[in-house]
């Protein structure tokens, strides 16, 4: 089989290097991949927002099978193209993957069905808002209402601030087009789980829970960012809760979607807030998280291939979907500077394997390895327990460099105080 992997990143560097111990596959492309994922995978140079260009590449390549992980190609549609030309897919339609694309669509669908969720009021109007946020108690979430590379959220601790977050997304247009409607919401208190799930739109299986961690820098301080570590499984994620988010968040919001026409088929994301007063959705993408994937992903048993395959052709209640009894940590090894300006071009150097180490910014430059981006690679080691892989992780961090790596040294600190554990 020749399969298709859409995507440049981290993310795709996992789903890659978890397709391939697949024995049905006999060669993987990546559109348009990375210095790091060419290492496991054929690269073709086209962007992957190019949608039409990325499905005549394929079908004129003979794809057997194509994965879209980013969400920008999804929200274009790049599933329903490929759809088009005969090409099956694991990713959501245009239709379903709006359930990112628009926050206040996705707001709306949790109000119309009941789906717990924080109160929330939408705004097309900058001086409506900025009224709005004078009768409301502080701290306060303000976010863009379209993709927005997974920053477009701010949270107020002041009214200040708050007037500030809606007049540079609403006014200074600091996310495009992303910020012309927004949707400010309570700010929720409790622990925050990530759980990934697979779909069919008939079937749905979570994936094994994991912790992301925000901020740029040591005691979850500094700015946000895409995700500078994750844990897995999530301590806070027991039997008990994951019971009543299965009932009263992950099927109602299959089903949601199902009665909107909207059918999800793909990986759906659950961003929840474990609140005083039961689990609550802060936000939905229609993807793999980035960088959750790079710990869900090691840890998964059963062959990924086919369990993409059973989503596309809705028969995902026929697999068995299996995870190791383990633990794993990535540390995510960044650039200094970032998420704000930093220097790439740095020659990358490893005195480890490269298995599991999944690269997210840098590119092949006359066979070196050199920076080239914010984030450069996931490093994830795999444990018996989580103490063992957050060890492991930074163990093999030690033994990877490139002039400017920053990288925080308490991913997972958070997750082991649940155990009543330190690093």
């Amino acid at each position: 089989m020749k399969v298709l992997v859409v995507g440049n990143g981290g993310r795709e560097h996992a789903i890659i290097q978890s397709l391939k111990k697949s024995k049905k596959i006999d060669v993987i492309y990546a559109i348009a991949g990375n210095g790091g994922i060419a290492n496991d995978a054929i690269t073709v140079d086209i962007n992957v927002k190019d949608v039409e260009k990325v499905a005549e590449w394929a079908a004129e390549n003979q794809i057997d099978f194509a994965v879209v992980a980013p969400d920008d190609p999804l929200v274009l549609g790049a599933v329903n193209i490929l759809n088009e030309k005969g090409i099956p897919c694991f990713g959501p339609t245009k239709e379903a993957a709006i359930i990112e694309g628009s926050k206040i669509f996705s707001k709306n669908l949790m109000k119309k069905y009941s789906i717990p969720t924080a109160e929330y009021e939408t705004f097309s109007d900058k001086d409506k808002a900025i009224e709005y946020l004078e009768k409301c108690d502080m701290p306060i979430v303000i976010k863009a209402d379209g993709l927005a590379l997974g920053k477009g959220v701010i949270i107020a601790n002041t009214l200040e601030e708050a007037k500030d977050a809606v007049k540079s997304m609403m006014e200074d247009k600091v996310f495009g087009a992303s910020g012309a409607n927004v949707v400010i919401e309570e700010f929720l208190t409790g622990p925050e789980v990530s759980v990934l799930s697979f779909t069919d739109g008939k079937t749905l299986v979570p994936m094994i829970s994991s912790m992301d961690h925000k901020r740029a820098l040591d005691n979850d301080e500094g700015l946000n960012t895409g995700g500078m570590g994750t844990v897995a499984p999530n301590p806070y994620y027991t039997e008990s809760v994951a019971k009543e988010c299965m009932e009263k968040i992950f099927l109602p919001t299959m089903n949601a979607m199902n009665q909107e026409g909207r059918t999800f088929k793909g990986c759906l994301y659950f961003g929840l807030m474990l609140t005083p007063k039961g689990p609550k959705v802060i936000e939905y993408n229609c993807r793999f998280g980035d960088p959750e994937t790079q710990v869900v992903l090691p840890l998964l048993k059963t062959d990924l291939l086919e369990i993409m395959q059973a989503v596309a052709e809705e028969r995902l209640s026929e697999i068995n979907v299996e995870f190791k009894k383990k633990s794993a940590c990535c540390v995510i090894m960044a650039s200094k500077g970032y998420p704000s300006s930093y220097d790439k071009g740095f020659e990358i150097n490893f005195k480890t394997s490269r298995k599991n180490v999944f690269v997210a910014g840098a590119k092949l430059e006359d066979g070196k390895l050199l920076t080239n981006g914010g984030r450069v690679l996931g490093v994830t080691a795999i444990s018996s327990n989580l103490k063992g892989a957050i060890k492991k992780a930074y163990k093999k961090v030690s033994k990877i460099s490139f002039a400017n790596a920053y990288y925080r040294s308490d991913i997972g600190a958070r997750a082991l105080k649940a155990y009543g554990e330190k690093i």
